[in-house]
């Protein structure tokens, strides 16, 4: 089975290519199918960017498509940054820049009010009638600082309630095991697992 990720970002590509690799899947990136388009992810919800990204590269490609959607929600800023999460500190912005900008929309919230929660929804579109939806997430806080070099986006200054690591302290297999993203694609997996156990 062959299966197109309607995704450019390389790092979540890594991290979904280790948590399916044992299944009978040749994963397809953007770079294995030229030609595709853009998909301006102009939705209001995680969900609705996930399934507009899923839906269109299916559309082209006539493949099964798998796109996700993910967001940083932080608790007193209103949900902020949320969907916009990738695009937080405007368009064409570096994982760095978003980062800044929330540490600086942060600076006088004391470390009780700075719980905040990942979550990813994952939209798996099998043909004109099948889709799939999932979702998953992971509580923690913001840090008053960054740490680790081992994650992308906001993992430097996303910590753990329980370890009081931060996200880019983990390696990948730890960073699957507990995050949004991970909890999310072992739900996709076991969805996979059936479908290609048909």
């Amino acid at each position: 089975m062959k299966l197109v990720l309607a995704t450019h970002n390389k790092d979540k590509i890594k991290e979904i290519k280790a948590l399916l690799q044992e299944l009978p899947i040749t994963i397809l990136t953007f770079e294995d199918v030229g030609g595709l388009p853009e998909v301006i992810e102009d939705r209001d919800t995680l969900e609705g960017n996930a399934e507009k990204k899923a839906q269109e590269i299916y559309q082209e490609t006539g493949l099964p498509a798998m796109a996700d959607d993910t967001g940083l929600f932080v608790h007193a800023l209103n949900g902020e940054p949320g969907v916009f999460s990738s695009r937080y500190a405007g368009e064409n912005v570096t994982y760095a820049d978003n980062r800044h900008l929330l540490m600086k929309n942060m600076k006088n919230i004391p470390v009780e009010q700075r719980d905040a929660e990942f979550k990813t929804v994952i939209v798996l579109v099998m043909n004109e009638q099948v889709k799939y939806i999932v979702e998953g997430s992971c509580p923690g806080y913001i840090g008053f600082e960054e740490k680790g070099d081992m994650g992308f986006g906001y993992d430097p200054i996303f910590y753990l309630q329980e370890s009081g690591k931060s996200f880019a302290e983990l390696t990948i297999e730890e960073k699957n095991e507990i995050s949004h993203r991970g909890r999310a694609l072992k739900k996709i997996k076991k969805v996979l697992e059936k479908i290609t156990a048909q």
